[in-house]
């Protein structure tokens, strides 16, 4: 048994791997989460009950916090998860996605580093620090080629730079101080308990309360959609098994154009909740993201060759399994919508805000 330090762990991805680490294995997890607008506890049923859990709510920026963490929970391995992760967002104001994910992630790298060199020989060796990160880092791809392992960066947004600044301050980690590194790099990620700023549930619950659908351009700008579930279980996989100063990247195999992952869930919703039949009578075109990349599609090969990882879900499946789980669980997504996020999401034009654009 062993201590896991997720941070993040109650957002998106991070829920979905402290969630799968209490069910399926019999580590002990701490969950350190500063518990901003996307972060929920409810996607965490069970865990505040079952002594394997611990909960610190600590901003990583915090390094006396994050040294206190490190102290008394003893961790033999860090899955570093917490960042700020909304393209539009980071545009309108990037300042906190510069403080978190990059001053963060410098001020947890540090506590790291502080907690590892004092752990005794067996412990040392064994730690790992794994970093969670994005293919937004790599920049735009054309009609072909796919991102692998060793493409240059070449950030275009402020999130994506931030998270650019971040994976390049780890890899400095380890080849400066020794720290026991391993990084991921992963595509789009969809599936429950996803906060509803992105594209695939606001869809969702756009297309259930019969409002517009809105799509970025002309809908043609391309990612590659990874289940949320198949990728914990990679996370999990890397963090266990991966390399030292090693970096993956983690694709689902699922390139779909924006227009087509909204008509998809469109003919999920007549089937499924046929009232509002035909649902992509709402969907609505609107001006551009700026600086919206046009394509990004992951080389996951070296995952599988070393650590023998493929994505479970095919998009057709996860995405009926998406669709059926917010049908499912109003309750959740209805206790985030009556907060004081609404279901928009922020940009830079009238367009985009009045609309709320999805894509």
């Amino acid at each position: 048994m062993k201590c896991i330090l997720v941070t993040g762990g109650a957002g998106f991805i991070g829920s979905a791997v402290v969630r799968q680490l209490l069910a399926e294995t019999e580590h002990r997890v701490v969950n350190l989460d500063k518990l901003t607008y996307a972060a929920n506890l409810a996607s965490l049923p069970g865990a505040a009950s079952n002594p394997r859990y611990a909960f610190e709510r600590v901003d990583i920026c915090d390094g006396d916090a994050l040294r206190r963490v490190f102290a008394e929970h003893q961790p033999d391995a860090v899955m570093h998860l917490a960042a700020e992760s909304h393209v539009d967002r980071s545009i309108d104001g990037p300042g906190e996605f510069i403080q978190t994910n990059i001053v963060g992630t410098y001020r947890l790298l540090e506590a790291a580093r502080g907690y590892w060199s004092a752990l005794p020989g067996e412990r040392k060796d064994a730690f790992r620090f794994h970093h969670i990160s994005t293919d937004e880092v790599f920049g735009s791809l054309g009609p072909e080629g796919f991102f692998t392992e060793t493409t240059a960066y070449s950030p275009n947004s402020p999130y994506s730079a931030s998270k650019a600044s971040s994976d390049h301050l780890v890899r400095a980690w380890h080849e400066t101080y020794g720290l026991p590194v391993v990084l991921t790099n992963c595509s789009n990620n969809y599936g429950p308990y996803h906060f509803p700023e992105k594209l695939i549930p606001l869809v969702i619950l756009k297309g259930l309360a019969g409002l517009p659908l809105p799509v970025y351009g002309a809908g043609d700008n391309v990612r590659d959609w990874l289940y949320v579930e198949d990728h914990a279980r990679a996370l999990r996989l890397v963090v266990e098994k991966g390399r030292i100063g090693e970096s993956y990247n983690i694709g689902g195999h699922n390139e779909r154009t924006n227009l087509e992952v909204v008509r998809a869930i469109c003919a999920l919703l007549d089937e499924l909740a046929p009232d509002g039949a035909p649902h992509d009578r709402l969907i609505t075109f609107v001006t551009d993201r700026p600086g919206h990349d046009k394509r990004y599609a992951i080389d996951a090969d070296k995952i599988e060759r070393e650590l023998g990882w493929r994505p479970q879900e095919t998009f057709e499946s996860g995405l009926r399994k998406t669709v059926e789980w917010y049908l499912a669980n109003r309750s959740w997504w209805e206790a985030v919508q009556s907060g004081a996020y609404r279901g928009e999401r922020l940009g830079l034009n009238d367009a985009m805000a009045e609309a709320g654009s999805a894509a």
